[in-house]
């Protein structure tokens, strides 16, 4: 399984270039307004330091102005995945991206009828959004198996990146179902390398050895 950060943050995307666990960075909107940062100075920053795929996302509404978006943005690096949201017209930007060889995260999925036709629209990867739907009393998990047995179904050559992740117990059920790629806040990769059993046994080893006799 692939990580992918969930961020535009450059320290947490350093820190986990140094645990070894990161193979990609999605980016949207949001989590760029966040860091307080224009745009420009975060996307330089990221592609500085990730070789992986780094997902990057239109914000216009219309085909055109996604096509025109998602050029630019595929001409900053060669790792760059151009993000587009799954309406109508992105679907036919995703079309014309994909056949001009520009890799398309497509984003926002919340059913597995859309992932299907983002799949046939040339998307290299598609991001079922798991803790929104938990939010709203829909088991985003099963949306996740729905999506990975269609992609299988037919071969395409689209990914499953398990986006919108809360908690560790998400990044455990996608991995058990074989998800290609989770992308998940800093904060979800910290929490999956601790666990209180962890902390007091190095703290009995400590104590232990504290007790050893010195020279």
């Amino acid at each position: 399984m692939k990580f992918f950060l969930d961020t535009g943050n450059i320290d947490e995307i350093r820190e986990g270039i140094g645990m070894g666990m990161v193979d990609g960075v999605t980016t949207n909107p949001s989590l760029i307004a966040r860091e307080k940062k224009d745009f420009e100075s975060v996307v330089k920053e990221v592609l500085a330091l990730v070789d992986g795929p780094v997902s990057l996302e239109v914000v216009s509404e219309d085909v055109d102005g996604m096509v025109e978006e998602g050029r630019k943005l595929a001409a900053r690096a060669d790792n760059v995945v151009v993000k587009v949201p799954m309406t109508m017209e992105g679907l036919k930007a995703t079309k014309i991206l994909a056949d001009e060889g520009i890799a398309v995260n497509q984003t926002l999925i919340f059913s597995p009828l859309q992932a299907l036709l983002a799949a046939k629209a040339g998307a290299a990867y598609v991001s079922p959004f798991i803790g929104r739907l938990d939010d709203v009393s829909h088991d985003g998990m099963e949306l996740v198996e729905q999506i990975l047995t269609i992609i299988e179904n037919y071969a395409y050559e689209c990914e499953v990146i398990v986006a919108s992740v809360r908690h560790p117990l998400h990044v455990l059920d996608a991995a058990m179902l074989g998800a290609d790629v989770i992308t998940m806040p800093f904060k979800v990769l910290q929490q999956m390398a601790r666990h209180p059993l962890t902390d007091v046994g190095v703290q009995r080893f400590l104590d232990d050895w504290k007790k050893v006799p010195k020279k």
